[in-house]
């Protein structure tokens, strides 16, 4: 079965010129969910950008998320949060958005992490890093993951030039998408890889 897109934002987005690049990308192919990368900008930068995304990536159909902000996401109206600060942060997410928002959890590097948050009641479990290479041990527990539970799995190369997803429901992608000539155009690449295969 085919994945669903995670498309994440480049960790050092420009707030003037990303905008109209992220609706063209959206166009080219279905996004589940978009997740706004903080990268280095300060609390005042990455809400002004985040805002932006957030009605850019809903107007397109996308659940937007925001990172390890469980304030901001309420107040800029985002469809949730990913977390990758650890299980109390998770679980006071999931204490102050759940059932109306989505909590996710990242930076997961072991079946024992990753069973913890499940066990919290998140609403995906990442497997990956959010840029760079990506990880063949992470590639694993997604797999792992995807045949054992219920809660979806998802499985981030963001390097991907093809859809390998190993199972899991969602394949995230970042860097390969917005390093290329046309990021719509690797988008659409990728979604059409899945209908070859299906």
């Amino acid at each position: 079965m085919a994945p669903q897109l995670y498309l994440i934002t480049p960790a050092a987005a420009d707030p003037e010129s990303f905008p109209a690049l992220l609706m063209a990308t959206l166009s080219a192919a279905e996004v589940a969910a978009l997740l706004v990368r903080r990268g280095g900008q300060d609390d005042a930068a990455y809400a002004a950008l985040a805002q932006k995304i957030v009605n850019i990536g809903q107007g397109a159909g996308c659940a937007v998320l925001v990172e390890n902000d469980v304030a901001l996401a309420k107040k800029i109206g985002a469809d949730g949060v990913h977390v990758t600060t650890g299980s109390k942060d998770v679980q006071a997410a999931i204490t102050a958005l759940k059932p109306a928002a989505i909590v996710g959890a990242g930076d997961l590097h072991s079946r024992h992490d990753a069973m913890t948050m499940g066990e919290l009641g998140v609403d995906y479990v990442f497997f990956g890093p959010l840029d760079g290479p990506a990880s063949a041990a992470a590639a694993d527990l997604a797999q792992w993951w995807a045949e054992t539970f219920e809660i979806p799995a998802t499985f981030s190369d963001p390097a991907a030039t093809s859809g390998e997803h190993h199972g899991a429901e969602f394949l995230a992608l970042s860097t390969s998408i917005w390093s290329a000539p046309s990021p719509a155009a690797a988008l659409a690449a990728i979604a059409a890889s899945f209908e070859e295969t299906a």
